[in-house]
Order: structure tokens, then sequence, then C-alpha cells
């Protein structure tokens, strides 16, 4: 059985990275359940979900890529890569759709020249869909 922290990476990381990678790891292996956990670790400290952090983390909890996978994108809290400085999220319910939202996101993608979930060139914005925020009652913006 490989050991998890000698596993390699598809991803090129830094010292620092591999180092913080296997303290995470190291500190929610032992939980029940340790994958949301660790997952959420990871994101706190990189802002995102690495993916030189999967390998490791898949030998570690002897759980497959694809279960690993599975999670982090079910979840809409975790990143893949790092998002812009700013996150803009654009409420895409039928409510705000009945009423322009959807002719307003179109035209700022296209401005922006971005898909959903996409970052600007300069890192500057990453434009992510939301579907209830609970802020209906407070579309006058106060």
């Amino acid at each position: 059985m490989p050991n998890w922290r000698t596993t390699a990476t598809a991803q090129p990381a830094t010292a620092i990275d591999v180092e913080e990678i296997a303290r995470i790891i190291d500190a929610h292996i032992h939980l029940e359940g340790p994958l949301l956990p660790l997952l959420h670790a990871l994101q706190e400290a990189f802002g995102y979900v690495p993916e030189h952090a999967h390998a490791p983390i898949c030998d570690a909890l002897n759980i497959t890529r694809a279960e690993m996978h599975g999670v982090i994108t079910f979840y809409h809290d975790f990143r893949e890569k790092p998002a812009g400085r700013h996150v803009l999220k654009i409420y895409r319910a039928e409510a705000c759709q009945s009423v322009g939202g959807a002719a307003m996101a179109d035209a700022l993608l296209a401005k922006l020249g971005l898909d959903w979930h996409g970052t600007t060139a300069n890192g500057a914005v990453t434009i992510e869909p939301v579907y209830c925020l609970g802020l209906r009652a407070r579309r006058d913006g106060r």
C-alpha cells in the first residue's frame, strides 16, 4: 500500500504546500468521516482544494479519486482552482430572471469575457451563480 506522504502529484507543489497538506491530513485522518472536515481545512488554508492534494488524501483515506471528485463537485463551496480577489455571486432563480436578471447576467459575462465560475485573466473577479440567498425581501439593497 502506498504511503500517502510519498504519492506523486499531477500538479507542481511547493514544499510549503506539501507540508501544509500533510499537516492538514494528519490533523483530520483520525476523525470519523474525515473527508469533509479535511476538505474544509484545505479550502481555508489555500482558498481552494489543490489538485496536488487529491492523491495524498485519497491514499490516506483509502478512497478513489472519483469519490473525492464527487464530493468536491457536489458541494458548491469547494473550489478546484483559486478564485479571483472578488467573487461576484449572481442570483439565478426564476424570481430574478423574470425581472431581467438573466439579461443582466448575460451582459456582465459577455463584458468580462467569462462563463459561469470563470475568473478574469488578471485574477480580479470570479463570477458564480447562486440560487437562493434568502434576500428577496431586501431587493432594494437595505
